[in-house]
């Protein structure tokens, strides 16, 4: 350190190397409160338009935890032009969607520990961090709804099928997993390019995951790098003997490499020309009638009309998990092009649920039939097990009953079931298989 009026030597002060400084480490001082501003009660603000996100960020150069304590200290006094922008979009958000006080009071204490979590306090926030904020007692799902609403979110998270593919595919070659990914892309996406496909179901990329992981991991062991070199033989070779394991990898792989020679990614389609081996179905078996009509009178109203839809109409988990309140009108369900008049029970069970979720949820703007805590302030569907775990019954067994009734009531009538209940002929065919079962006739 140089004396005091003394010119410092540069040469001297960096002989044992250079202090560096690390960005945003200090807090942003607190604009002064205007003179004229009332002290007491809160002003009203109008809505700020005028933040804009830097183009540039700051990178991260240590990984270092964060403590908890220190985050949620450190957010009492953020106030950054993203925060105030973002709490006059959570108060417009909030009333737009029927939000409580507390939570709207606890999606602008979340994002001021979003913004001490963040490298860069003024960016556009990635999804995964804001994950992160359930570490710190944050609201992780309103907190993503609002900065995308206000055009802050960076969405970069994988969907589970993504996810579970990347865990699969972890260990093979690169060349092998460039072709998957490919063919990933195109299940989950479709393609508008020559030859088009029709994006499949997640749970269907799954299934075939499923099914050709295993076969993948056996050809890279062997010394293959890439789905090219895979010859119709070492797919034969490589099946499992029989059973659903068999099924799920020919459908898995005849996909597989459906997509990579469209895309003229391999030469030749080993599965060209392969027929597929047949699963074994079920028999469909009917349920208990005493645990039906339990489950009709259930107390919880959501339960009870849920049990309703799909006993006397056969509707599946997916749809009345999708029903939207338009759907019903004048005593009808108009859903997939089938115009069903709905039974007495059910109009009954309907206009209890209704009133209760009236009650409920007044200031709810979801249009879907089936609200919760989770999506009644909000615009999705309910989760896949609402509201079925307040019953021991399963949607599909429930569903089979009431097809199987049907079919037993009309002779065998395959072309009826499939107009009433939407079937296929194949489908159809399993319950009309039922009709001369000896266990299963009416005495």
């Amino acid at each position: 350190m140089a004396a005091k009026g003394h010119v410092v030597d540069l040469d001297e002060a960096t002989r044992y190397g250079q202090q560096l400084y690390l960005a945003n480490m200090r807090q942003p001082r607190l604009k002064k409160r205007p003179a004229d501003r009332p002290i007491g009660r809160r002003s009203k603000r109008a809505v700020s338009t005028a933040f804009v996100p830097p183009t540039s960020q700051q990178l991260q150069l240590l990984d270092v935890p964060h403590d908890p304590d220190g985050v949620r200290r450190q957010a009492l006094t953020a106030d950054t032009d993203l925060i105030r922008y973002c709490a006059d979009v959570v108060r417009t958000h909030g009333t737009k969607h029927g939000w409580s006080k507390r939570q709207t009071n606890d999606v602008i204490a979340s994002l001021r520990i979003m913004q001490v979590l963040q490298d860069t306090p003024t960016a556009k926030v990635n999804a995964t961090d804001v994950e992160q904020l359930s570490r710190y007692g944050g609201n992780v799902g309103s907190t993503l709804e609002v900065l995308d609403a206000a055009g802050l979110l960076n969405d970069d998270r994988q969907s589970r099928t993504e996810q579970y593919f990347a865990a699969k595919t972890a260990d093979l070659p690169a060349p092998m997993v460039e072709q998957l990914e490919v063919w990933l892309e195109v299940m989950l996406d479709g393609s508008s390019t020559a030859p088009r496909r029709q994006a499949r179901d997640p749970q269907t990329t799954r299934i075939h995951i499923l099914g050709i992981a295993p076969i993948l991991h056996a050809w890279a062991a062997n010394g293959h790098r890439s789905l090219s070199e895979i010859t119709q033989a070492q797919v034969r070779e490589a099946l499992p003997e029989s059973g659903s394991q068999r099924n799920f990898a020919e459908y898995g792989l005849r996909s597989l490499f459906g997509v990579l020679k469209s895309r003229k990614l391999i030469f030749t389609n080993p599965t060209a020309g392969m027929a597929t081996t047949r699963v074994n179905a079920t028999v469909p078996l009917p349920l208990d009638t005493e645990s039906v009509r339990q489950a009709l009178n259930s107390p919880n109203p959501a339960t009870a009309l849920a049990v309703a839809l799909v006993a006397f109409h056969a509707l599946t988990a997916k749809e009345v998990q999708n029903l939207q309140l338009t759907d019903i009108v004048d005593g009808r369900l108009h859903i997939n092009n089938r115009n069903i008049p709905l039974a007495d029970p059910v109009l009954s069970r309907l206009t209890a649920w209704l009133n209760h979720r009236a009650v409920k949820w007044p200031g709810s703007i979801n249009t879907h039939l089936f609200v919760g805590m989770r999506n009644a302030p909000r615009l999705g569907p309910v989760g896949r097990q609402f509201p079925w775990t307040n019953t021991d019954l399963r949607p599909q067994t429930l569903r089979e009953d009431r097809i199987l009734q049907e079919i037993h009531t009309n002779g065998g009538d395959i072309r009826r079931i499939c107009d009433l209940f939407g079937l296929s002929v194949s489908a159809a065919t399993r319950y009309a298989g039922t009709v001369a079962h000896p266990d299963l006739e009416k005495t």
